[in-house]
């Protein structure tokens, strides 16, 4: 063998030498897993698959599964994502009831049927179901339009940029100036109208509505996109350097509670947002920190694996790369023996009430979690779910 064999052949020896003999495979890899394990066809996945209470129990939340398709995307698997897109699809045109082009906050995860089913649980001689899932956020729904979206960029089909179209139509209807109002709670026939505004979700409708304006060459869904992005700007406060979560029941007043999401989000899909709005970020480390990772809210005493990665992914970003794997090794300490991502490193509350009893605290838990996972795949990719690239938006 020649010098240069046997060099070669040492490099190729110590790295296997160092590599773990049973290397953890990545997260896009269980997300397609996952993918598969749901089923045939066009699969909602699970959002907590080893939940045990009543209403997660075989729930498929829109948003993760919505992360998830654009996190496979990112992954360069399409074929993955698409089957998570056709289950998207499926629910816009074979609601049990709707016909106008909404979709529900959650689904029965598994095969897409006709109607596509709704999870549930008995209680006694009735059948109960959750009322947020029944209902339609208005940013849930835009998280599903960058999936369509995302995945008519990537060249998987024209039913997508179409399906994504009639959705926008409906979502559009929430409009209420300044932004989008929160959508409707509760099922068929007479939801109740979400009156409050949220931050998070006008941010996601200033990023698909711009995406859907490239996709169609329509100048309408940049003056949807643009009346959005006025609520978010009527929500920062320059004196905290902060965002509030959104407005009160009247859709004006500000909510000045802090949230995770709505700090770091302007700066991830915003033009211009990270020069803009820095400040947002310092009050994140300052206000939001525990230990080395993120938590959800002010109010929060764990460590959020989801919005950890999204810190992640926006340091990646801005070019802070210490900082990011600093970030993702505390995501990669959230690794759940499935080869997923628990949600938080324990149970932990929100700060928020949950819609279907406001006596109780809406909480995150230390479960396996869909969009922890997709989160961390779109970050160890550096893919941003706002701009299907690895970039933040350009001026």
């Amino acid at each position: 063998m020649t010098r240069a064999g046997i060099a070669a052949a040492l490099a190729i020896f110590a790295l296997l030498s160092a590599a773990p003999a049973h290397a953890a495979p990545d997260a896009c890899a269980v997300l397609a897993r996952q993918v598969d394990g749901a089923g045939q066809g066009a699969v909602f996945v699970a959002s907590y698959p080893t939940a045990t209470d009543k209403a997660l129990q075989h729930a498929a939340f829109l948003y993760d599964n919505a992360a998830a398709a654009l996190a496979l995307t990112g992954c360069g698997d399409m074929a993955h994502a698409a089957r998570i897109g056709d289950a998207i699809l499926a629910a816009l045109d074979h609601d049990r009831f709707w016909k106008d082009g909404r979709l529900r906050n959650g689904y029965l995860a598994g095969p897409a049927a006709n109607p596509v089913k709704l999870a549930g649980w008995q209680e006694g001689a009735n059948w109960a179901e959750d009322g947020y899932q029944t209902g339609s956020d208005t940013g849930n729904m835009a998280w599903a339009l960058l999936a369509l979206l995302g995945l008519y960029q990537g060249g998987a089909g024209d039913k997508y940029r179409q399906g994504a179209l009639h959705l926008a139509k409906y979502v559009e209807k929430s409009f209420d100036a300044p932004g989008f109002s929160g959508g409707t709670f509760g099922g068929e026939p007479s939801p109740q109208h979400n009156g409050w505004k949220s931050t998070e979700h006008n941010i996601d409708l200033a990023a698909a509505f711009i995406r859907l304006a490239e996709a169609t060459h329509d100048s309408h869904w940049m003056l949807r996109a643009s009346q959005a992005r006025k609520l978010v700007a009527a929500m920062w406060d320059r004196r905290c350097g902060c965002f509030a979560a959104g407005t009160g029941l009247d859709g004006k007043t500000p909510n000045h509670f802090l949230a995770l999401d709505a700090q770091l989000w302007p700066l991830l899909a915003l033009s211009g947002g990270a020069a803009r709005y820095s400040a947002a970020l310092k009050t994140a480390h300052n206000k939001m920190m525990v230990g080395d990772g993120f938590t959800y809210s002010e109010a929060g005493k764990a460590v959020w694996t989801e919005g950890t990665a999204q810190a992640a992914l926006l340091a990646s970003l801005m070019h802070q790369q210490e900082q990011a794997s600093r970030l993702l090794d505390v995501v990669e300490r959230a690794r759940a023996p499935d080869g997923s991502y628990f949600a938080a490193d324990r149970d932990t509350d929100t700060g928020f009430r949950l819609d279907t009893d406001p006596a109780q605290a809406r909480r995150y838990f230390h479960l396996p979690h869909l969009g922890a996972l997709a989160w961390t795949a779109m970050a160890q990719r550096r893919f941003n779910p706002f701009t299907f690239a690895a970039a933040l938006p350009s001026d």
